[in-house]
């Protein structure tokens, strides 16, 4: 009997430790894959920021201590001078990232760095570990990821590839660059806090359940307040509280299947503020943000139903998916945000003649198989947008093939 006992508290004590093992490398896997996620999503912020910067051309910003004229930017009207107080420099993609980079590694620790094989700019040589991630990604290898630990911390490593595309040839087609060439990278490198659950393991596993169950319950709840957190993150717009881009992409692809294959009409609405950069240059960006929180609000408070969706679409335009909705009903509800937006009575005095912030529109709809794909769709709402910008502004147009005509003559 007492050899049978202590075989059975041998065993016991072999499934105790089972237990606790699994327990302590699953949730370090989860937390790893919490890292990843947002590593992630970090990186796609930064690629959203690179890709508006370089659609516009790089931007003008202030000369300032902080934002001073790049010396590897060869590119003419690097420096605009304005007037005896005031020089503007050009902001390519490269040197807006190192600035963000600067920032988040102030603010959170956080650290982004933009690295080539072949750098225009000398810091932006890759490190070891970098010139590693940029080599496998030529063997077509998509991200690589892992935590990286020394004696006084451990952080987590992120790194995806650039791609190529012709904005970016304005900088690197000397360097014999083509689209789809992969440019070079960016890695993101965040503070990585290991959790130990080794003491509340060992308590729960030793009180037999109780204690134990109780310790994973509050882990568990810790991780999946975190998990939520990035999800949430990464899909909604962090300054105006609505639905991101990316979130957008992902909505759209699934309600025009579910329009084709159901056959019912779907709409799509763009908007943009009008003449947001004098409103930003005149009352300044805090304000500029402001205005942008208070026009998602409103665009928001127009959608009376569960499935209609509006995201941040970039910048200061904003788009709506409108499932099982006609043209009628669409343009219906686009007046009601343009009437919305128009009566939050934001001043703005450059934006004549009307003198208070408004808003322009463009409506599209799809029934059924009538448009090809989804990137039609939104094609022919941003004609109708444009259509409304030429108007005068402050106005719904819906998408006709007359727009369609005028794109193809322009």
């Amino acid at each position: 009997m007492k050899r049978t006992i202590w075989s059975v508290s041998l065993i016991w004590i072999a499934l105790i430790g089972a237990s606790f093992t699994w327990n302590f490398l699953d949730g370090r896997a989860e937390q790893r894959r919490i890292a990843f996620e947002a590593a992630r999503s970090f990186f796609d912020q930064v690629v959203i920021s690179r890709a508006w910067n370089a659609g516009h051309g790089g931007v003008y910003v202030p000369v300032t201590d902080f934002s001073q004229p790049n010396p590897y930017l060869d590119v003419p009207r690097r420096e605009i001078q304005v007037n005896d107080g005031l020089t503007l420099t050009m902001i390519n993609p490269a040197y807006m990232t190192r600035q963000v980079s600067e920032l988040a590694s102030e603010r959170h620790g956080i650290q982004f760095h933009i690295t080539s094989l072949l750098p225009i700019r000398p810091a932006n040589r890759p490190t070891a570990l970098e010139a590693q991630a940029l080599l496998s990604f030529e063997q077509g290898k998509q991200e690589v990821g892992e935590i990286l630990s020394d004696q006084e911390h451990e952080s987590f490593f992120y790194m995806a590839p650039l791609i190529t595309d012709k904005a970016c040839l304005k900088c690197h087609q000397e360097q014999g660059y083509k689209e789809g060439d992969i440019r070079g990278g960016i890695s993101v490198t965040l503070p990585f806090v290991a959790q130990s659950h080794f003491l509340p393991l060992v308590a729960g596993h030793l009180s037999i359940g109780i204690i134990g169950l109780l310790g994973l319950i509050i882990t568990g709840g810790k991780l999946n307040r975190a998990y939520t957190t990035i999800q949430k993150q990464a899909v909604i717009d962090a300054l105006t509280g609505i639905h991101n881009r990316r979130s957008f992409s992902d909505r759209l692809i699934a309600e025009y299947q579910r329009s084709r294959r159901e056959l019912l009409p779907m709409s799509l609405i763009l908007g943009d503020i009008d003449n947001f950069k004098l409103y930003n240059d005149t009352y300044g960006h805090k304000k500029g943000d402001d205005c942008l929180v208070s026009v998602a609000h409103a665009i928001q408070s127009s959608l009376k139903r569960p499935g209609d969706f509006c995201a941040r679409y970039g910048g200061e335009e904003f788009v709506i998916i409108l499932p099982n909705t006609p043209i009628s009903g669409a343009m219906a509800i686009a007046e009601s945000v343009r009437a919305n937006v128009e009566s939050l009575g934001l001043k703005h005095e450059k934006s004549l003649p009307y003198g208070y912030v408004s808003i322009s529109l463009g409506v599209a709809t799809a029934i059924g198989k009538e448009n090809k794909d989804h990137e039609q769709l939104i094609k022919r709402a941003d004609l109708a947008l444009y259509s409304s910008k030429s108007k005068g502004r402050n106005c719904v147009t819906q998408f006709d093939e007359q727009l369609s005509m005028a794109d193809t003559l322009r």
